[in-house]
């Protein structure tokens, strides 16, 4: 039975056609697994065992009789928590929501159902998603599972916890600054931040994006095949394409690629980083990329516009709130909206403008390369207890300065762990492409994926019984 948590989503699907498995016998599995590990990593929101029991079911005597729902029939999946789902609240993490049940499933949820996936949770996010951290006035502190004193990251905290403690193989994250990509260095996933309106999502906005947070390549990719369906509800929307996203095929041999080891602003990567990074630049140069070390695309002034523009965007909101219900957002959240009361707006203007200047800097580098590398985050870990690496309201963003930029400029971006500290946390290696080029973006990780090969050492439940 330990076997099952090594399957991938292909893998299960695989077994599903054959009957050597069926949705049901693995999802006793799975019960059984978050049993044992969600009491202490909490990843969970509107877990529902019961109902996705009897989906379970109904895919098994589908795959019997031959005629499976969709692509996905069976599979569990996880969908975080910000993401809505018909009949759920939507609490975005906060204390503060006034919490009413969602009207309809968001697009990449609609997606996933329709292929025949089983969503039988929602993931934890901290408030309004506006943190790189586990921590939430709404939900409980959330862990990671490769060392439980840890941050599993966010705002896909949950998604990142559940990939790495097996709650089945695929979760949806959702990103507009690095949300996906960094729980997923954090906790040793494949986490895919697609082009900008690639997956429908709705509500939209600047830089938010929906993709897949799994364990392998091959599950990314599966997921993209779903969840970049068109749906009307996104204006931002790319026009629908046919892209053959289960065609991985890749040869480095003469790739332009560019080597970020500096991000330009914030945080510093660490010398474990770096060295990993590095390597894996190494590689992709052994088999005939042309590498080379490239200027960052992000600035102070950027990072900075970007930050005041963001304060000055979540207290139009909270100010609107009575008292007794704004005292109930996260202190550290609270603490750094409150300054958006003193941008004016002018600034806020001059603040969003900085957003152009990311998209033009990330242009401009990729007239001269095809691909980045860089660190996906600096750090290797922090603790989980806290907000973000520095845990200071007033230097909030200095963790994501190797991601924001391509939020801005609408480039995709994949995470990939490309080794681990000393400590035993993964280390994550992102991997940037062109706007539009999601397709290249994955076959790129999935080359580095089977130069590293299969991370064989997830971590165990602190429990017994899966």
């Amino acid at each position: 039975m330990t076997d099952f948590a090594n399957l991938d989503a292909v893998g299960l699907l695989s077994q599903f056609k054959t009957g050597a498995l069926t949705p049901s016998d693995y999802f006793a599995w799975l019960e059984r697994r978050i049993a044992a590990w969600e009491p202490a990593v909490c990843a969970l929101y509107r877990y529902d065992p019961d109902r996705a029991r009897k989906e379970a079911a109904a895919a098994t005597l589908r795959w019997a009789r031959g005629g499976p729902r969709g692509p996905l029939d069976g599979i569990p999946v996880t969908v975080k928590e910000i993401i809505a789902t018909e009949g759920d609240p939507t609490p975005l993490g906060s204390a503060a929501t006034v919490l009413e049940p969602a009207r309809a499933d968001a697009p990449a949820a609609a997606r996933l159902r329709e292929d025949g996936a089983i969503i039988f949770a929602k993931t934890t996010c901290p408030d309004y998603g506006m943190l790189s951290s586990g921590l939430s006035s709404f939900h409980p502190l959330t862990r990671n599972p490769w060392d439980l004193s840890k941050n599993p990251g966010g705002s896909s905290s949950g998604a990142g916890a559940a990939g790495a403690a097996g709650y089945g193989p695929l979760h949806l994250g959702t990103d507009i600054g690095g949300s996906i990509r960094l729980p997923s260095a954090w906790c040793g996933l494949v986490g895919l931040k697609p082009s900008h309106g690639r997956v429908p999502v709705d509500p939209f906005y600047l830089g938010r994006v929906a993709g897949p947070m799994t364990r392998t390549v091959d599950d990314a990719t599966l997921m993209m095949a779903t969840l970049s369906r068109p749906d009307w509800r996104d204006a931002t929307s790319l026009p629908p394409a046919t892209i053959d996203w289960r065609n991985l095929e890749a040869d480095a041999r003469g790739l332009r690629i560019g080597l970020m080891l500096d991000a330009g602003c914030g945080t510093p990567a660490e010398p474990e980083v770096r060295d990993a990074v590095a390597a894996a630049a190494r590689r992709f140069e052994a088999a005939g990329a042309l590498v080379q070390e490239v200027e960052p695309v992000l600035s102070d002034d950027m990072l900075q516009g970007l930050d005041q523009f963001w304060r000055a965007r979540l207290w139009a909101d909270l100010e609107t709130y009575e008292p007794a219900r704004r005292s109930r957002v996260l202190p550290y959240i609270l603490r750094w909206a409150e300054k958006g009361a003193e941008v004016s707006g002018p600034a806020a203007v001059r603040g969003f403008g900085q957003t152009y200047e990311m998209r033009r800097s990330a242009a401009r580098l990729f007239q001269s390369v095809d691909l980045v590398l860089s660190p996906t985050s600096p750090v290797v870990a922090f603790p989980a207890e806290t907000a973000s690496p520095l845990n200071d309201p007033e230097r909030p963003f200095e963790h994501i300065a190797f991601t924001v930029a391509w939020n801005m400029a609408e480039n995709p971006a994949a995470s990939i762990a490309c080794g681990f500290s000393q400590t035993g946390m993964p280390i994550g290696l992102q991997i940037v492409g062109p706007r539009f080029a999601d397709l290249a973006v994955l076959r790129m990780a999935k080359l580095f994926e089977t130069w590293r090969g299969p991370i064989t050492n997830w971590p165990a439940p602190p429990a017994s019984g899966a």
